[in-house]
């Protein structure tokens, strides 16, 4: 008895027809093609989310790594050979040799100057840029994103005045449909937009700090070379001075006879 109950009421549900699915279903080809756009743009957010910040935690760490040995070798291609290959501090100091080696063919210094400085500069702006690719796509995403949902909106809120049009009246099984569509489709750009654009200023943050890092080792490498190698960091720790030695204790006086 209590089964066949269960059955009737479970016949006599309700089945809901306003759901993620139905409303794509109503929405047709617009509907579809906006949520794969969205879709698409999320993925490829996350995706350079994740590459830019290992990317970013990989130079970082080379920056500690440098800031604790580089300076302590006795010249920059003694220090170069103990960098990675393919590094951005390595790809500073291989620069500067080069541009020192080049320099030797100008007659003038103050050239020879501009020359190696110019060089660091262009190595600086490589890495940077290198550094930016991909953040242009966050930022597209974060700025038209929301709008790509807002076409969907737009389409569904038509599509509910047609339904109330042809039905003569603004009943709940006409709209319902439509206006649920709708909101869905704003809600899926803003989601899509909101982490992009949060994602695009970490990122941001991070490569202004590591800019920093890169132009302050190139100005000491810069002036490394124009010194012959004695000008260094001054966050390189020189050997600890000698302690001065105790004062003799004055002998003790000997007693009197």
């Amino acid at each position: 008895m209590l089964i066949e109950i269960l059955a009737a009421a479970a016949e006599a549900a309700p089945q809901n027809k306003f759901g993620f699915k139905e409303a794509l279903e109503q929405g047709g080809v617009v509907a579809y093609a906006t949520v794969i756009i969205l879709g698409i743009m999320s993925f490829g957010s996350f995706y350079i989310l994740f590459t830019k910040f290992f990317e970013q935690a990989k130079i970082l760490k080379q920056g500690r790594e440098v800031r604790a040995g580089f300076w302590r070798a006795p010249s920059l291609k003694e220090g170069a050979a103990k960098l990675q290959k393919n590094s951005a501090y390595r790809q500073i100091v291989d620069d500067a040799l080069a541009a020192e080696e080049q320099h030797t063919k100008m007659t003038d210094s103050l050239e020879a100057h501009d020359w190696m400085h110019g060089s660091l500069a262009r190595s600086e702006s490589a890495i940077n840029a290198k550094l930016a690719g991909g953040l242009p796509f966050l930022a597209t995403v974060g700025a038209t994103a929301p709008f790509i949902g807002l076409f969907g909106t737009v389409v569904g809120i038509y599509r509910a005045l047609i339904n109330i049009g042809l039905a003569g009246s603004a009943s709940i099984d006409k709209v319902a449909g439509p206006v649920g569509e709708a909101l869905i489709m704003t809600a899926l750009g803003l989601l899509v937009a909101v982490p992009a654009v949060l994602a695009y200023n970490w990122l941001q943050s991070r490569n202004k700090r590591i800019a920093g890092e890169i132009e302050g080792f190139a100005t000491s490498v810069l002036a490394n070379l124009s010194s012959n190698g004695v000008v260094k960091p001054q966050y390189v720790s020189a050997a600890p001075a000698a302690k001065p030695a105790a004062a003799a204790k004055p002998a003790a006086a000997a007693p009197k006879a």
